[in-house]
C-alpha cells in the first residue's frame, strides 16, 4: 500500500516537474509526511526525513527534466550559469537553518508569500514580462534566496524561480526549462547536507542515509523520471499564458497548504 503511494506521488512529482519548471516536491513533502505518519516514523524526524527524501527524488526528476527541456532548446543556461553558485550556496544554509529553528513562523510567511505570487500571475496580462534581463550578480543573488527557501521547504525552486523569471522579456516555455535546470543543484547539494546532518540523528527508521529514506525515494524515482518527460513535451505544446495561468493555480494550492494546514 505505501508503495503504490509512493509510485502514485512519482506520477504526479514528474507531470508537475517537467510542466511546470518545479522540482515536484510541492507534490512529494506533503505525500511522504502523510505516509511516514502512516508508517509509525517519530514526529521528531518525521518532517525533516520528508524533506530530505524530497530534495533527493528532485535530482533524478530534474535531470529527466531538464534532458527533455534542453532537447528542445528550453533552457536559458546564460541565466542557469550564474545563479547556479547562490544556489548551491543557499541549498546550504537552507538545510542549516531547518537543523536549527522550528519552521512553522517561517511555513506561514511562506504560504502568504506564495498567494500573493499566485494572485498577481493570475492577473498579470500578455506572454511574458516587461523587464530587461538584469545583471549576473543579481541572478546570482536570487539564487541564494530561491535556494535557501526550497531547501528548508523540500522543493526543487521553481515555485519561486517562475515567478521571477517571469518578470522579465522572457516566452514561459523558456522561464519553466530553466527554471528545472536551477532545480538540479538546489536538489543535489540540499540531499547531500541532509545525508550529512542527519548522519548522527537517534531514531530514525532502517534504510536511511541520513534524512534520506530509501524505500521512498526509489519509489517515487521509478515513475517521476518517466513522467517528467510527458510533462515537459505538454509545456512546450500550451500556450505560455495558459501556461502560466495552470501554474498560478497550483500555487495557490501550495500556499493555502502551507498557511492554514
Amino acid at each position: 500500500m505505501v508503495l503504490a503511494i509512493y509510485i502514485v506521488a512519482g506520477i504526479f512529482a514528474g507531470l508537475t516537474a517537467g510542466l511546470f519548471g518545479v522540482g515536484g516536491g510541492i507534490v512529494v513533502v506533503p505525500v511522504l509526511v502523510f505516509a511516514f505518519e502512516a508508517q509509525g516514523f517519530s514526529a521528531d524526524t518525521l518532517t525533516h526525513l520528508a524533506i530530505g527524501t524530497s530534495l533527493a527524488t528532485i535530482v533524478f526528476t530534474s535531470i529527466s527534466s531538464i534532458w527533455s527541456h534542453h532537447k528542445r532548446d528550453g533552457v536559458l543556461w546564460n541565466i542557469c550559469r550564474p545563479m547556479s553558485l547562490g544556489l548551491c550556496v543557499g541549498a546550504i544554509l537552507g538545510v542549516w537553518t531547518v537543523s536549527q529553528i522550528d519552521g512553522f513562523l517561517l511555513k506561514k510567511l511562506f504560504g502568504i508569500f506564495v498567494l500573493f505570487v499566485a494572485c498577481s500571475m493570475i492577473v498579470k496580462k500578455g506572454d511574458r514580462g516587461d523587464k530587461p534581463l538584469v545583471s549576473a550578480s543579481i541572478f546570482s543573488f536570487m539564487g541564494v534566496f530561491v535556494a535557501w527557501v526550497s531547501a528548508i521547504f523540500g522543493i526543487g525552486g521553481g515555485t519561486l524561480t517562475v515567478p521571477f523569471l517571469s518578470r522579465f522579456k522572457i516566452e514561459m516555455k523558456y522561464v519553466v526549462g530553466t527554471a528545472a535546470a536551477c532545480g538540479f543543484p538546489i536538489a543535489l547539494v540540499g540531499a547531500l547536507s541532509n545525508m550529512y546532518l542527519g548522519q548522527s540523528v537517534q531514531g530514525l527508521p532502517e534504510m536511511t542515509i541520513g534524512y534520506v529514506y530509501l524505500p521512498a525515494l526509489l519509489g517515487i524515482t521509478m515513475t517521476s523520471v518517466l513522467f517528467a518527460k510527458v510533462g515537459a513535451s505538454y509545456a512546450h505544446r500550451l500556450p505560455s499564458i495558459l501556461l502560466r495561468k495552470l501554474f498560478a493555480c497550483s500555487l495557490l494550492l501550495v500556499g493555502t497548504r502551507f498557511l492554514f494546514f
